[in-house]
């Protein structure tokens, strides 16, 4: 079952903007939601991540340039990201923790381009 749909990933030229997606559809109780990015040959990384409560968190690569958010009540966590760099070029999965588990989106391709 897919619970965690990422959107809203693209090409955009550096400098650019996007704003990614994430709906946890049938997961509840989420505790911690977050960001991950991986580029092809490289692990994934943390990118973000936010709790329940909006404690935030971010890789410092990306501080200040990019910002995390949700809503509890819509299960939706968003990742607003600026001054894209070519080095920001990954896939973006959502990610959602809960007591009992972790999830993970199938990813949302963002291609900034030099």
């Amino acid at each position: 079952q897919v619970q965690l749909v990422e959107s809203g990933g693209g090409l955009v030229q550096p400098g650019g903007s996007l704003r990614l997606s994430c709906a946890a559809r049938t997961i509840f109780a989420i505790d911690n939601m977050g960001w991950y990015r991986q580029a092809p040959g490289k692990q994934r990384e943390l990118v973000a991540t936010i709790s329940r409560g909006g404690n935030i968190n971010y890789a410092d690569s990306v501080k200040g340039r990019f910002t995390i958010s949700r809503d509890n009540s819509k299960k939706m966590v968003y990742l607003q990201m600026n001054s894209l760099k070519p080095e920001d070029t990954a896939v973006y999965y959502c990610n959602a923790d809960t007591s009992t588990r972790t999830l993970w989106g199938q990813g949302t391709q963002v291609t900034v381009s030099s």
